[in-house]
C-alpha cells in the first residue's frame, strides 16, 4: 500500500521508553469505545479479525526505522485500534524477532485473551500490556462501552490463562478515571482479579492526553500514591518520560510528525524529544501544518497537544 505510514516514532514513551510503534489496523477499529481514549470514540466496535494490510509493506517499514540509526528502546504494536484484531500479528512478531534483538511489546485491551489462537500469537511478544480498567459489570460498560457480546468475567478468566502460557512479561495498565472507577471498592474488585492473573507489574495510568469524552478526569498524584498503596508493592504508577538523547529523525520533519500525531496528541515537547529535533525546527513545522490545517490543537490540563486534523 504505497503511501501508507505503519510505523510511527520512535515515541517517548512513559513506560517503555523510545517506542517504535507499529500500526497495523484500520483507525478506530476497536472492540472497546472506551470514555478516555486518546483516539476519540469508535465509530462501530467489532470482535472480527481480519487481514487489513500486506505484511510485507509492515515489515519493510519497520527494517528501515530498525536500520535508520534512531534509538528504539522497543517495537510496539499499538496504535489507531486493538492490535490484536489483526490475523497477521503472530507472523509479524515472530519476523521482527528474527530481524532484531529490539524487545517487542503488545498493548492490548485484553478482550480477545479469551481465544486460544490469539494467546498463542501473542506468546511470541516479550512484553504483553494488557489492560483492565474495572470488573464489575456495570462498571467496565460505563467505562470501556464494550463491544455488546463481551463479558468481562471471561476476560479476566482469559487474562489468567494467558499468564499460565506466556513466559515473557505482563504489565497490567489500569486506567482511572476521576470519579468513574477509582473509588476503594473499584479498586478491590482490581486487586482481587489481579491476584488471578499474576502480572510481573500493575501499571497505575489516569488521563492525560485529550480524551474521548471531555468528562474523563484525571486523578491526582496523592489519589494514585493512595491507589498504589491499596494495591500493593508490585503496582507503579506510570510516570513522565524521562529525557533521553535522540538522534535526529531522518526524512521530512513535516512527516514524521504527522506520522506520530495521527496515533495519539502529542505535545510539542514531545515530538522533540521523540524524533531528537530541537525546539525551533518542531514550532516551525507545526506553524506550517497548522496554518494548512493539517494538524489541529486541543488542550487539556493546562497544556496544549497536537494531532492530525480530522477529515
Amino acid at each position: 500500500m504505497a503511501g501508507h505510514r505503519f510505523v510511527y516514532g520512535p515515541v517517548a514513551s512513559r513506560r517503555l521508553g523510545f517506542s517504535l510503534g507499529v500500526d497495523i489496523i484500520p483507525f478506530k477499529t476497536c472492540t472497546l469505545d472506551c470514555i478516555y481514549c486518546q483516539l476519540g470514540s469508535t465509530g462501530k466496535k467489532s470482535l472480527r479479525r481480519a487481514s487489513w494490510f500486506p505484511p510485507k509493506d509492515i515489515l519493510a517499514q519497520v527494517k528501515a526505522a530498525v536500520d535508520s540509526g534512531q534509538r528504539i528502546d522497543v517495537i510496539t504494536f499499538s496504535g489507531s485500534g486493538e492490535p490484536t484484531l489483526s490475523r497477521d500479528i503472530g507472523h509479524l512478531i515472530r519476523a521482527i524477532k528474527r530481524m532484531t534483538r529490539i524487545p517487542v511489546a503488545v498493548l492490548t485491551n485484553g478482550t480477545l485473551l479469551t481465544r486460544k489462537d490469539v494467546r498463542r500469537e501473542l506468546g511470541a511478544a516479550d512484553i504483553v500490556v494488557p489492560s483492565l480498567d474495572a470488573v464489575p459489570v456495570a462498571l467496565f460498560r460505563r467505562v470501556n462501552r464494550p463491544h455488546a457480546s463481551l463479558d468481562n468475567g471471561k476476560i479476566v478468566d482469559g487474562l489468567a490463562r494467558f499468564r499460565e502460557e506466556f513466559r515473557g512479561e505482563i504489565r497490567l495498565e489500569v486506567m482511572l478515571v476521576k470519579g468513574v472507577n477509582d473509588a476503594p471498592i473499584h479498586i478491590e474488585a482490581i486487586k482481587a482479579a489481579a491476584a488471578r492473573i499474576r502480572p510481573d507489574r500493575i501499571e497505575l495510568n489516569t488521563v492525560v492526553r485529550p480524551p474521548a469524552e471531555l468528562r474523563a478526569g484525571a486523578l491526582s498524584a496523592a489519589e494514585l500514591r493512595k491507589i498504589r498503596n491499596q494495591l500493593g508493592p508490585r503496582t507503579e504508577i506510570v510516570t513522565s518520560f524521562a529525557k533521553r538523547k535522540q538522534a535526529p529523525a531522518a526524512g521530512g520533519l513535516e512527516r514524521a510528525i504527522l506520522a506520530t500525531v495521527g496515533r495519539r496528541p502529542q505535545t510539542q515537547q514531545d515530538i522533540s524529544v521523540s524524533l531528537g529535533r530541537r525546539r525551533d525546527e518542531v514550532l516551525k513545522a507545526l506553524s506550517s501544518l497548522l496554518g494548512r490545517g493539517r494538524v489541529r490543537k486541543l488542550v487539556r490540563g493546562g497544556k496544549t497537544y497536537f494531532a492530525k486534523a480530522r477529515g
